[in-house]
């Protein structure tokens, strides 16, 4: 009696060490996830500023920015939010939910600021706000979130392909001209140029890998997977599809207006096209796509390679990146904070 009662006391002993040595494993695990997109996103950035003079950031803010257009380009990216907010109270609309417009809009603002602390926390975010105020169920508003990305993709991958043709003629043009190809323009860049554009590559692959896997989990309950499916159905019964179509792409209008209308802040990039700053904002999107607080690293290195390779300095373009990319991050932060502060003195009720 007594060898049994010490082996069933080692027993538990053994799996209490266990438990404890897997809940650690987990809570690193989860560390590692965490804090992998900011080391990604800082090493990228400080190759591409390790030569920089901070002074000059300051004169490209203070002196040689027009704040003027600046504050236009704010405008779009707030309009932005507020579109993608819309379009998605008339997706919820055929599930029988009705979460108030402004619920909606503070979710938005609140889904991008927490990307920027924890990335692609965003979906989570956004619905889980909802939940809480408006009383939509997660699963729902999940399933209409993801059936909102496979639209987005849709778009910007057809409007990719519209900027690509767009360009063709003018590309081969220059070529025939000037009897130059991409492939020595690309000769000024280092191989950890390239380094970095496949870490770029490699690391898109792998946030769309675990972005998939995330949406797993609600296979755990019947009722959770039916109110999933029922988001991502939602589009049949949205009653005014036209409208719908529209938001989806005034979206991506109002982004790249965010984006464009920074370009005349500055003399050096007031001369490129629209056709040619579509281009630039597609491949920047692209960029935004690697899983690091609001793309910061790979869009800095997407925007600068692709304003060096339409004839702008690298100094300035590299400034450009920072500069554009900083100021919008900001609004990004503030847009965040003012829903916070919203939705904490909005009471419950419809």
């Amino acid at each position: 009696m007594r060898q049994a009662l010490c082996k069933m006391l080692l027993i538990c002993k053994n799996t209490k060490k266990q438990r404890k040595v897997l809940i650690l494993g987990t809570i690193i695990k989860h560390i590692f996830k965490a804090a992998l997109p900011f080391v990604l996103g800082i090493c990228i950035l400080w190759w591409m500023y390790r030569d920089t003079n901070w002074n000059d950031f300051t004169d490209y803010v203070v002196h040689r920015m027009n704040w003027w257009w600046m504050a236009l380009s704010l405008v779009f990216g707030v309009l932005a939010q507020q579109v993608r907010a819309w379009r998605w109270k008339l997706a919820l609309a055929p599930l029988g939910e009705h979460p108030r417009r402004r619920v909606c809009e503070n979710a938005i603002f609140l889904s991008y600021a927490s990307s920027l602390f924890i990335p692609r926390i965003g979906e989570v975010a956004r619905c889980g706000t909802l939940k809480k105020y408006d009383g939509v169920p997660f699963a729902k508003a999940l399933g209409t979130v993801v059936t909102e990305r496979f639209i987005d993709c849709l778009v910007i991958l057809l409007l990719t392909a519209c900027a690509f043709l767009s360009q063709l003629a003018d590309v081969l043009h220059f070529l025939k001209q000037t009897g130059t190809d991409f492939g020595s323009s690309f000769v000024r860049y280092t191989g950890t140029g390239y380094i970095v554009a496949a870490v770029c590559i490699v690391a898109v692959v792998l946030s769309v890998f675990f972005a998939f896997r995330r949406f797993s989990i609600f296979s755990r309950g019947k009722n959770a997977v039916r109110n999933l499916w029922a988001g991502i159905t939602s589009l049949r019964g949205v009653n005014n599809f036209p409208l719908y179509i529209f938001f989806s792409l005034a979206v991506w209008g109002c982004y790249f207006l965010h984006f464009y209308t920074a370009f005349f802040c500055f003399d050096f990039t007031s001369t490129i096209g629209p056709a040619q700053a579509f281009l630039i904002f597609c491949i920047g999107t692209f960029a935004v796509l690697v899983p690091t607080p609001n793309g910061a690293g790979p869009w800095h290195f997407a925007v600068k390679t692709m304003l060096v390779l339409y004839g702008v300095a690298e100094a300035p373009a590299i400034m450009f990146a920072l500069v554009v990319h900083t100021i919008q991050t900001f609004e990004v932060v503030l847009l965040g904070a003012f829903a916070w502060v919203d939705l904490s003195y909005r009471k419950q009720h419809k």
